[in-house]
Order: structure tokens, then C-alpha cells, then sequence
């Protein structure tokens, strides 16, 4: 993956004895939206922060846009990186209004043109005379983001920005965030714990634990071929199963997949352990099926189910229109698809 906006190379920090990033790589393209995805604690909030110069790293080097900002003897400050930033709380000014929040970072002569316009960007004409507490909690993100696009940066880094709107406002908050981010073609980094946020809006995942990233790709390869066990339990539900691999073939005690990651092997048998996800499995309502539905959550859309099949409980996902009662004796098959391996 080319640098062409973000080269971060063997970052560190630490807080006292804390390690918080350790030796993190990162490389984003200009015009990617990439999400900094991980558990509260792995370092993903303060390398957003080394980034965008809040923080200063112990070792390592940071370019932006291919001009050194961090390590071997340079620093630039904040503003000077031309990057703009969405806080978590959106730490506007309670004591200025909409307008005056949005060009605190601008040069006076540019004021004036220039908050009205991403003021228009983020929908909020005629709000500019409004105090922070006037808005809703939706209208403060987006006062937030004019803020951070006022200056005109090539990069806007975001920091759970969705933490604090009501669940039920979020999906579409998040819509219309991205839209306007990527109708003006700003590279775009995103923090969030958030697996579905990170999915539904990234074309590009930096999976991190404890203070270093370690995979990154796209939403789709994260999630069919996780590089680890953890990071395949971290983006999502699966069954762990043992399997005997050939030709790139493995076999397990619900039937046979193609492995995605078993090409180049030895041909002869290998005993393996196989990430089967949730929508891999089939159920089949039989009253002699060797499986019993024990547990069924329905979600709309779909449902999950968890059966109980030979001592193994297994996770099943499937369309809502394929309801299977809870109790029921069922036949666990494979569907079509492949699976990651691990020796």
C-alpha cells in the first residue's frame, strides 16, 4: 500500500510505564477513508493524536502528504500539518456562536466567505447566530466538522465521533457524515470500537491491539481472512472447528469448505483449526437431526441461533424468512463459501 497521504513507521508512545502505541505502522492514500479499528485501550485514539501533532512520538516517523512532521529531529506543530480534527465531545466554545466556533481557526479576512460556506457544506444555513447549547447534539457534530474543514485540510481525522448521538440517530448521522466527507475528496482516518461503523464506512480497516496495527485491508478481507484467531473473534461471530485440510480442501465435522488460505499447502492431509462464520451454516429442521436450536435472537433482518450440536455449541445466522423454532431438531450443512484456516 502506497503512503501517499499518511506514513507512520515504527511509532511509539508511552505514558509512565504505559506502552500506549508500540511500534505502529500505518499507511493511508490520499483520498482513502480508513477506520482505526480496536478494543478501548490499544492505542488507536492516541495515534490519531501523534498524527495530527498532539503528541509527540518517543521513536518512529510521520509524514503527511510526504513532508516529515514527527521523529529524527522534526516536529511540526498542529497547525501546520493542515489536518482537521473531530473531537470526541466536539469541544466547541460554549461561549461563541455557530459562526464564531467555525472560523476561530481562520485569519479574520477569510471569516466571512468562508464560514458561510461550510456552513452550506454541513446543512446548517441560518444556524450561525446559535449557541452551542441551542443545537442538537447531530447539529454540534456537524459545527464540529465545519470547524475542522474551515482551514481547508487534506486530511480529517475523526475520533469516535459518534459516541455521544442517541443509538437511534447514529446509523443515519453516520450516513450523512461520510457523504459530506467524501463529496469534497479529503483523505479521511476514523477511530471507533465500533466493528459495524467500521465496516459500513471505511474502504480500508486498520485492525489495532495493544498499541500496534496488526492488519490491515479492506472491511471484506478483515472479516473472510483474519490475520490472527483474535482479530476473527474481534470483527465478528464465529465457529472455531478442527478440520483435516487437502488440496485446498478442508473438511470438518459440518462438511467441507474451500480454503481461502489453504493453496501451496503440502497435499496431504494437515490436521487445521477453521473459522466457519455464522452465515456458513445452514439449518435444516429434521426430528432426527443430530442438532437442537438452543438459544434464537431475532434481529429483523436475520436471525442468530445457537445449536447444540455433538457437546459443541455453534452460531448459525440466517435470513429471517427461515425461521426455525426454538427446540427444534435440526441438520447443520455447510453453505457455498470459503473459510480462513489456522495451523
Amino acid at each position: 500500500m502506497a503512503c501517499g497521504m499518511i506514513c507512520c513507521h515504527g511509532v511509539s508512545k508511552s505514558f509512565g510505564s504505559v506502552r500506549a502505541v508500540n511500534d505502529a505502522r500505518l499507511c493511508v492514500e490520499r483520498g482513502e477513508f480508513v477506520a482505526l479499528l480496536g478494543p478501548s485501550g490499544c492505542g488507536k485514539t492516541t495515534l490519531l493524536r501523534l498524527i495530527a501533532g498532539f503528541e509527540e512520538p518517543e521513536a518512529g516517523t510521520i509524514e503527511i502528504a510526504g513532508r516529515p512532521v514527527a521523529g529524527r529531529g522534526v516536529w511540526a506543530t498542529p497547525e501546520r500539518r493542515r489536518v482537521g480534527m473531530v473531537f470526541q465531545d466536539y469541544a466547541l466554545f460554549p461561549h461563541l456562536t455557530v459562526a464564531e466556533n467555525v472560523g476561530f481557526g481562520l485569519a479574520r479576512r477569510e471569516r466571512r466567505n468562508r464560514v458561510p460556506i461550510v456552513l452550506a457544506l454541513v446543512d446548517l444555513c441560518g444556524l450561525g447566530g446559535r449557541y452551542p447549547h441551542e443545537l442538537s447534539g447531530g447539529q454540534q457534530q456537524r459545527v464540529a466538522l465545519a470547524r475542522a474543514l474551515a482551514p481547508g485540510p487534506e486530511l480529517v481525522l475523526l475520533d469516535e465521533p459518534w459516541s455521544n448521538i442517541d443509538p437511534y440517530l447514529r446509523s443515519s448521522m453516520r450516513d450523512e457524515l461520510a457523504r459530506i466527507l467524501r463529496g469534497i475528496h479529503v483523505t479521511v482516518v476514523l477511530v471507533t470500537h465500533d466493528r459495524e461503523e467500521a465496516f459500513s464506512l471505511a474502504d480500508r480497516i486498520a485492525l489495532m491491539r495493544d498499541g500496534a496495527v496488526v492488519q490491515e485491508g479492506t472491511p471484506e478481507q478483515v472479516y473472510v481472512q483474519p490475520a490472527t484467531r483474535w482479530a476473527a473473534e474481534f470483527v465478528g461471530a464465529g465457529n472455531f472447528l478442527p478440520g483435516t485440510l487437502s488440496d485446498g480442501v478442508v473438511a470438518t465435522p459440518v462438511g467441507t469448505f474451500r480454503a481461502l488460505n489453504g493453496n501451496g499447502r503440502h497435499p496431504s492431509l494437515e490436521t487445521v483449526e477453521v473459522l466457519v462464520r455464522p452465515e456458513l451454516l445452514e439449518l435444516e429442521p429434521d426430528p432426527r437431526g443430530a442438532g437442537e436450536v438452543v438459544a434464537r435472537e431475532f434481529r429483523g433482518h436475520d436471525v442468530f441461533y445457537r445449536v447444540l450440536l455433538d457437546g459443541v455449541e455453534l452460531v448459525s445466522q440466517r435470513p429471517s424468512n427461515e425461521i426455525v423454532p426454538l427446540g427444534a431438531r435440526v441438520k447443520v450443512r455447510p453453505h457455498a463459501g470459503n473459510v480462513t484456516v489456522f495451523t
